[in-house]
């Protein structure tokens, strides 16, 4: 145990404590209405993330006129918050209250948001500004997030992290089915300009949801009194990832998944619209079909790894997931569009139970004290590689076009499972 787990109430153990101490709660004395508040809050929250995934690239392809690399360059900046601010993150997440911290994100993404509808109105926005409101936006994505997976088995016992991280996957995987359908048909009603505004107003009701959970207690000046730095803080969290055998082969995996997703989140809509001739609407529920993937995908882990045992259903999840992204080079208009439906579906089912399975071992077999900060070195090494992959895809697409682009994507999504099946993943039935 470290230092700091021997004096210290963190800000999840506050909630716990702070909520209903009649014995009825979920965990730890925490009610179950705290939970269904927390589970709303964070799905409308990210509704308003996938309405932003799509509304923000379509404006600038679409009002803007942006090329491939132009669009790479927005993915990159949503997502290079996590190679900038990704360590730290589990280390603030840790000494700041977990419901101040993501009221406060959600009230800088809404404001960032609301930005784009106002310069459009002036009559200044550019792709310059997009990219600052998407490297906003994803700043304050990565403290959130981090939040989440940390809070979570704070109010859920052992037992059900499964069925919850399950449902809370159900969940991303439904708004993920809406939010690109919702943003798509907002930009080809409303314009993507105003659609941005209305994205705005979900994430100021997840603030809303978010402020009426139990208010977690300020850690003490006291309570830091022989704790170590934050650079000796980061670096335990990265040690424990990386000499532990299946924490580091599931983030070596999760690595090359986001680099395969980064790239999918640059060339999917300008593929969309410059080589499929497919209309705003249209594009969102192409792209939608992720979320059709991911559904199914939540909906059978829980039944699945039990049955066929969590170690292989991880190593063929990886396979299913690479194999997948090779239908999408091969799409074309008409009835050929239902191969890029069918490979978006099938890499976001595979991605969705990798995700529950790794999450759930994560959660289940690090100690308490260090959870947030190997949740945050997971995530700075695997989602790092999206704005890596985004940025890749782009130039790539420039140079030798969309298809071979994402022909070259699906290539490089072979490594997910090669680094599972080279690793002691391949021999193990039950990693839970």
């Amino acid at each position: 145990m470290t230092t700091e787990a021997a004096g210290r109430t963190t800000a999840a153990e506050a909630v716990r404590g702070s909520g209903n101490s009649s014995g009825s709660g979920v965990h730890g004395g925490v009610g179950p209405g705290v939970f269904w508040r927390y589970w709303t809050a964070s799905t409308v929250s990210r509704l308003g993330d996938q309405v932003t995934a799509v509304a923000l690239p379509l404006i600038a392809v679409v009002t803007l006129h942006a090329s491939a690399l132009d669009v790479s360059l927005i993915t990159g900046a949503a997502y290079v918050a996590w190679l900038l601010l990704g360590l730290p993150a589990g280390v603030l997440v840790q000494r700041l209250p977990v419901r101040g911290i993501q009221v406060a994100m959600d009230l800088v993404r809404a404001a960032a948001l609301a930005s784009i509808p106002l310069a459009a109105a002036l009559g200044v926005l550019g792709l310059p500004q997009l990219v600052v409101v998407a490297l906003l936006v994803g700043f304050a994505n990565v403290l959130f997030d981090v939040g989440n997976s940390t809070f979570l088995p704070s109010i859920v016992a052992e037992e059900q992290l499964t069925a919850r991280n399950s449902l809370f996957s159900g969940s991303i995987a439904a708004t993920d089915l809406a939010g690109p359908s919702v943003g798509g048909v907002l930009v080809q009603l409303v314009g993507g300009t105003a659609a941005m505004a209305l994205d705005a107003v979900s994430y100021l009701a997840s603030a809303v949801l978010l402020s009426s959970l139990p208010r977690a207690e300020r850690p003490s000046p006291a309570d830091a009194i022989g704790r170590p730095g934050m650079r000796e803080q980061i670096r335990e969290g990265w040690r424990f990832v990386a000499r532990h055998p299946v924490l580091a082969r599931c983030a070596a995996a999760a690595t090359a998944v986001n680099f395969v997703f980064g790239g999918l989140l640059t060339l999917s809509p300008v593929f969309l619209v410059r080589v499929l001739d497919a209309p705003p609407a249209v594009v969102g529920a192409l792209m939608a079909t992720g979320g059709i993937g991911s559904l199914t995908g939540a909906a059978l882990t829980p039944h699945l790894a039990p049955r066929a045992g969590s170690g292989p259903a991880l190593c063929w999840a990886a396979v299913v997931a690479t194999a997948s992204v090779f239908l999408l080079s091969l799409a074309g208009p008409g009835w050929a569009t239902l191969l890029f439906a069918v490979g978006n579906a099938g890499f976001s089912g595979g991605v969705v139970v990798i995700s529950i399975v790794a999450r759930t071992y994560r959660q289940t077999r690090t100690p308490p004290e260090l959870l947030s900060r190997v949740t945050a070195t997971v995530r700075f090494v695997s989602w790092g590689a999206v704005p890596v992959g985004a940025l890749v895809a782009g130039a790539v697409a420039s140079a030798f076009g969309l298809r071979t682009a994402l022909l070259l994507l699906a290539v490089a999504g072979v490594a997910s499972p090669a680094v599972l099946l080279a690793g002691p993943v391949r021999r193990m039935r039950d990693l839970l």
